[in-house]
């Protein structure tokens, strides 16, 4: 839970103060009680009575769930999201020929990435861009699946990795804008799945292109593909190691509110595709709840003085 106005909840120091002066008023009635010898017998009977605190307590409940509410709380609730734009970021360098993925890193993302464009809404737009040496889209945002899974069965093995510069193109391509039913330009909300099996070796730096989703409120789901123990032999017939990049990523994901996976199988991989497409057909929305605990304390405050009645037929 949020609160819009967190200042507020400094009237939550009004709840001890409220039990300090409940604690006082009953040890002046227990000195009232012992003064007045006629009147012991009385406040004997009155001091073993069951729930003859419950008004107080309820009332000093009815106060917290009152000053709660002057900060404005909210919660947040998944919301379907029935338009959006998603990006694929995808991996294209050399250390995607590795083999610890079966039957090759790029192979097997080339099928897992089908599960995403199967599993997302009919009405996202998704595209493709693809980095290796240097970054190019494949395909931009649409919704005809076809023309975005041959554009998956065409990603090819293209030398370093250029990773800062395919967030860049994914950010562009995201933040176009597209014609609404009403005819008027606008700006959809957008994702960037973006797989990747190493370290970015040349371009822009990918934090700090990370800065700029952030700036659009444009979240990166990053995958980290392959094991630390991945090896990929070189044409020259020399045998490197090639591990993901799982720190670059996992802060990518973090910087822009996304969220880190790894896949260290076809299988994984594929899961997380499939569960993205779905869940990224909600988004996270934040709702005021100030009504049900104003609500709450007029009914905390209602039962006290119920409670009050039916005891001692006055009210507090």
């Amino acid at each position: 839970m949020s609160f819009r106005e967190p200042l507020l909840l400094a009237a939550l120091a009004l709840v001890p103060l409220a039990l300090l002066a409940y604690w006082a008023a009953q040890r002046r009635r227990r000195r009232y009680a012992i003064r007045y010898p006629a009147v012991d017998v009385l406040a004997g009977v009155a001091g073993k009575a069951r729930g003859r605190h419950i008004p107080a307590v309820l009332a000093i409940a009815a106060l917290a769930a009152l000053a709660i509410s002057l900060a404005r709380p909210e919660r947040t609730v998944a919301v379907e999201q029935r338009q959006g734009t998603v990006m694929l970021v995808h991996d294209t360098s050399g250390s995607m020929r590795a083999t610890d993925v079966q039957p090759d890193r790029l192979s097997a993302a080339r099928e897992a990435a089908k599960s995403l464009a199967n599993t997302l809404p009919e009405e996202f737009r998704l595209g493709l861009v693809s980095f290796g040496s240097t970054a190019e889209q494949l395909s931009e945002p649409t919704t005809d699946r076809a023309q975005v899974l041959r554009a998956i069965d065409s990603l090819a093995i293209k030398g370093s990795t250029a990773m800062g510069e395919g967030l860049k193109l994914g950010i562009q391509a995201i933040r176009v804008p597209v014609t609404g039913q009403d005819g008027r330009q606008q700006r959809l909300p957008g994702a960037i799945v973006l797989l990747s099996d190493g370290k970015s070796t040349r371009g822009a730096e990918p934090i700090q292109v990370a800065a700029e989703a952030k700036k659009y409120k444009i979240p990166v789901y990053a995958i980290a593909l392959g094991t630390p123990g991945g090896t990929m032999t070189r044409p020259d017939g020399t045998t490197v190691a090639v591990p993901p990049d799982t720190t670059t990523l996992q802060q990518l994901a973090k910087e822009t509110g996304g969220r880190f996976f790894t896949a260290p199988t076809a299988r994984d991989l594929e899961a997380v595709y499939a569960n993205l497409g779905r869940g990224l057909a909600t988004r996270d929305e934040k709702q005021e709840v100030t009504a049900a605990f104003a609500g709450g304390a007029l009914a905390l405050l209602l039962g006290g003085l119920v409670t009050s009645l039916l005891r001692t037929g006055r009210l507090p």
